[in-house]
């Protein structure tokens, strides 16, 4: 086969790992960066070029959008999808869960577990809604923020009133959750593969960091997870209708609670931390999802 991996960068360790596995696999796999690709949008044949040529002969798609560049990778990923591209997520999955109150939302409907929270434009009464959420301490996050980056904990009530009121000031989307203080700075990172979780870390927050990011020096080891913790953890995918997605959840004295789905998860960590092939086991499910596609297609 030959599988394109939508990534910008050839060199980030994901993207490298993806590649070997379909080599390895006697694939054929081909980077393509999103932002360079432009659309031929017909009724007839819809194509992509990219580097100044038609894409043509992909058999599958592994997209890697970064979270900047979601509305243009998603139109990137729709067009292949629109040529019959077997996609290992889709477009309309990975912006469900790009957009954070969509996929809390989603949740919340499904009954999937996750904290209290809080979302206002510009609330009548800031103190009312911080009480909405159980009081201080509070976690509020800038809806566009990744990575840990625009996460601050709030630990009194006049330090999260000055924070909100802050936000709002500068008309930034935000949300407010209740903090989970039996978690101990530490969250579980569920790799959901189809409808199993194939491998699990705990990450650490730093001394003196509650956000438990590795990109924010948080540190990870190998995790045996419950099985609510791995039912919670396939619902929330299955919830934003990913087949690939890194699940973070918090370990709380009423249960797992989902904090985020990521539809672009790193391999690094979780390769790392486990000693698994997460690479390889994503390549096998395209294996049998992609073929099967194409037989369908041919008969």
């Amino acid at each position: 086969m030959k599988i394109g991996i939508l990534s910008q960068n050839a060199n980030l360790y994901s993207t490298r790992r993806l590649r070997e596995a379909c080599e390895q696999r006697g694939h054929e796999a081909m980077v393509i960066n999103a932002l360079r690709c432009y659309m031929n949008i017909n009724s007839v044949q819809p194509s992509i070029h990219f580097e100044g040529h038609d894409l043509v002969g992909i058999d599958a798609i592994i997209p890697r959008i970064g979270a900047d560049i979601t509305f243009y990778g998603c139109s990137v990923l729709r067009q292949f999808e629109m040529m019959n591209v077997f996609s290992i997520n889709q477009s309309i999955a990975i912006s469900r869960s790009r957009d954070k109150l969509r996929s809390l939302q989603l949740l919340s409907r499904k009954g999937v577990g996750m904290p209290i929270t809080g979302f206002a434009s510009k609330p009548d009464d800031v103190k009312d809604l911080i009480k909405m959420v159980g009081g201080t301490p509070v976690v509020i996050k800038l809806l566009e923020g990744t990575q840990g980056i625009g996460v601050v904990l709030a630990e009194t009530q006049k330090a999260a009133e000055s924070v909100i009121e802050a936000f709002m000031g500068l008309k930034a989307n935000i949300m407010i959750q209740e903090y989970i203080a039996e978690a101990g700075g530490a969250d579980i990172r569920c790799f959901v593969l189809g409808d199993k979780v194939i491998a699990s870390m705990k990450r650490q927050a730093a001394e003196g960091e509650f956000r438990s990011n590795l990109h924010r020096g948080g540190s990870a080891s190998l995790v045996r997870i419950t099985p609510e913790e791995r039912r919670t953890a396939v619902a929330a995918a299955k919830a934003m209708g990913l087949n690939v997605a890194g699940v973070d959840l918090l370990r709380s004295n009423r249960g797992p609670l989902i904090m985020e789905v990521n539809s672009s998860p790193g391999l690094e960590g979780i390769e790392h931390a486990t000693g698994k092939d997460i690479a390889g086991m994503i390549i096998e499910y395209i294996e049998k999802h992609a073929g099967k596609k194409r037989r369908h297609q041919q008969q």
